[in-house]
Order: C-alpha cells, then sequence, then structure tokens
C-alpha cells in the first residue's frame, strides 16, 4: 500500500516530537531524523519510490506539482495545524523523489532565549546600514535573524519587509508591522522584490539570501540610501563574508563595491551550532562591529589585516573572533575540546590557547 497524507502527517509530528531539527526521505532507507545534529532513523521499513511520492504530493498544490516535474527541485513552506510549520526542499536523487524538511518553530525566540549576546540588540537599533548574518546551511541563521527581527518588534514601530524563498517564520504584528513576501508566490525573485521594495516604504529589508551580484548591489544600495538591511551569506568568517561580497563584483567595480560597504556595513555576524556536552547545541558566533579602523581595511583593500583587529578592538564594541568563543565554550565545560577543534576555522590558534 502506497503511503499518504495521513503518514506525512505522523512523520512531521514525529519531527516535533523528538526534537529534531529535520526530517529526511530518501530511497531504500527509513525515514531518517536530525536530532542534536545527527541523524537517527525512523522505526519504519525502508521507503520506497512509490511511498515517498504519495507522501510527498500529498501536500503539493496543481502548480507546484508542475513546477517541481519541470524543474526537479522545489522549495515551500508548509504549515500544518497543530504541529507546526516546515521549510520543505523536493529534489531528485539517482531518478527518484527525496525531500528535507526543516521545522521552523512557530512561537519565534527572543535574543534573551538565544542568549544571544548584548551587541545584538544595539546594532538592531540603527537607522540604516548592513546586518549580515553567514554561516552553513543549519546553523541557526534563521533564527538569529528572526530573533532580531523580534526584538525590533516589540521595541519599534517599524515597517519591516522580508523577501524569503521560502518564508520561513511568520512574525505577528505588535509594534512594528510586517510585510512578508515569498519569492515564487508573492514576488518573481530576489532582484525584482528589491527593485521595487524602496517605493514600499520599508524602515528594514530582510533579503533571505544574498546569492547573486544583482541581490547584493539592492542590499547595498538600500542600505546607502537610509534603510536598515538584514541579509545572509554562506560564508564561515567574519573576514571570509567581506571578500565574498568584493568578489562577486568584477575587478572595475571593486573599489566601488569597498567604497559602499566600508560606508554601510554595520556588522558581520558569522555563527555555527556545535554539539554541546551533554546533548543540544549551542550557537559559537564570531562577531564584527565596523568602526573607523575596520572602515579603513575595506576601503583600503586590506580585508585580511581585518582578523587582527577584530582580536584588539574587543571591550565596548562587542567583537569577538570564533577562537575566543570556542576557548570559551571549552573552559566552561560547555563542549568537548576535539569537537570545538573539529569546528574551528582556525584549529592552530584554538589549540594554542586551550
Amino acid at each position: 500500500m502506497a503511503m499518504s497524507a495521513a503518514h506525512m502527517k505522523k512523520l512531521l509530528q514525529s519531527i516535533v516530537v523528538h526534537g529534531a531539527s529535520d526530517l529526511h526521505l530518501i530511497n531504500k532507507s527509513e525515514p531518517m531524523l536530525r536530532v542534536g545534529g545527527r541523524l537517527k532513523a525512523v522505526n519504519m521499513p525502508k521507503l520506497t519510490p512509490d511511498d515517498i511520492e504519495g507522501m510527498c504530493y500529498a501536500l503539493l498544490t496543481e502548480k507546484q506539482k508542475k513546477q517541481f516535474e519541470e524543474d526537479n527541485e522545489l522549495d515551500f513552506a508548509i504549515e500544518l495545524e497543530n504541529v507546526g510549520r516546515f521549510r520543505v526542499n523536493y529534489y531528485k536523487t539517482m531518478g527518484s523523489m527525496a525531500a528535507a524538511f526543516r521545522v521552523i518553530p512557530i512561537e519565534i525566540p527572543s535574543l534573551d532565549a538565544l542568549n544571544a549576546p548584548e551587541v545584538y540588540k544595539r546594532i538592531i537599533k540603527r537607522e540604516k546600514g548592513l546586518i549580515l548574518v553567514t554561516g552553513p546551511t543549519g546553523s541557526g541563521k534563521s533564527t538569529t535573524l528572526a530573533a532580531m527581527l523580534n526584538e525590533v518588534n516589540i521595541t519599534e514601530n517599524k515597517h519591516i519587509l522580508t523577501v524569503e524563498d521560502p518564508v520561513e517564520f511568520v512574525h505577528k504584528n505588535k509594534k512594528s508591522i510586517f510585510s512578508q513576501r515569498s519569492v515564487g508566490d508573492d514576488t518573481k525573485s530576489f532582484a525584482a522584490a528589491l527593485k521595487y521594495a524602496l517605493r514600499q516604504d520599508p524602515d528594514i529589508i530582510l533579503i533571505g539570501e544574498m546569492r547573486d551580484k544583482i541581490t547584493i548591489s539592492a542590499a547595498l544600495t538600500a542600505a546607502e540610501t537610509g534603510h536598515l538591511v538584514f541579509g545572509t551569506l554562506h560564508t564561515n568568517s567574519a573576514p571570509g563574508t567581506i571578500n565574498r561580497i568584493i568578489d562577486v563584483f568584477g575587478g572595475e567595480e571593486q573599489a566601488q563595491v569597498r567604497a559602499m560597504l566600508s560606508g554601510s556595513l554595520v556588522a558581520v555576524i558569522s555563527q555555527m551550532l556545535l554539539p554541546k556536552i551533554g546533548g543540544g547545541r549551542v550557537a559559537a558566533a564570531e562577531i564584527l562591529v565596523t568602526n573607523h579602523a575596520i572602515a579603513n581595511l575595506i576601503r583600503e583593500d586590506k580585508v585580511h589585516q581585518i582578523y587582527s583587529t577584530m582580536q584588539l578592538g574587543q571591550g565596548e564594541s562587542g567583537m569577538q573572533t570564533q577562537t575566543q568563543v570556542l576557548k570559551e565554550f571549552v573552559d566552561k565545560g560547555l563542549v568537548a575540546r576535539d569537537v570545538a577543534l573539529q569546528f574551528a576555522n582556525k584549529p592552530d590558534e584554538l589549540k594554542n590557547l586551550i
């Protein structure tokens, strides 16, 4: 008997019940949950292509089915009453359908609940500029951004425009108002949404992914013209993020981009989630907050010197390097030494400190 919508709902409930972050459906394997960063099989028979298709198609509209059949890829979000909200990706592997589900909490966490550094509350008070939250997939970027926007929502009267693919956290209007736009459903592309964004009178713009030159250009322009812009990139360090943005542009444009960045970059937060001793995960964030010295280094094409400025410029600024945070986690007994070294961008530097 092929599996159906009811089986799918049960599986999605199991993600929530087990406190998992993800569910994977892949041919010739049991459904797999990711709990605390590790995969665990669900006690069920191995899935066939028909099982996966039966369950996955049950969640789609006709338009989505057509799109998946044309592209062999599909991104969307779904909310199941009394279960939760999920970000979903369907794809093909060796000719058969596969799916990845990521759970999105319906209750948006506060910065305090995330134990976020104090500097986050300070930077979101800025009137304009660019705040980047970066890290690999599954490093909690969306959660950090949602908590930052939630903080604005409960403290300030702003119009917050988000462009996401798909919309993940759904914000309720408190002091602020939200216009949340999903690429594909509400707008054709990030670039199209940003082209018209400035006419929608936003105070704050969130760009779910700065994946190409057009989007990055639009983000820089918006940040320069009096908007506070939040964006994400898949980079692992703060200086690496700055290089990635500059490298998207051709040689002749790079000087202008460096000038724009040096004037508008407020902060870069590069985070990753590490397994904690005793279960659960903890976020390690490298934080760069632009000051006069860092702005000069960006403008003068000396990004390689930013790291040492971050090591020195702590104190009031709230800056921290990933190495410092990992050392602190090991000292406090939060994270095992070998785990910290495994995740470190600069393992040798960390080894010397520990």
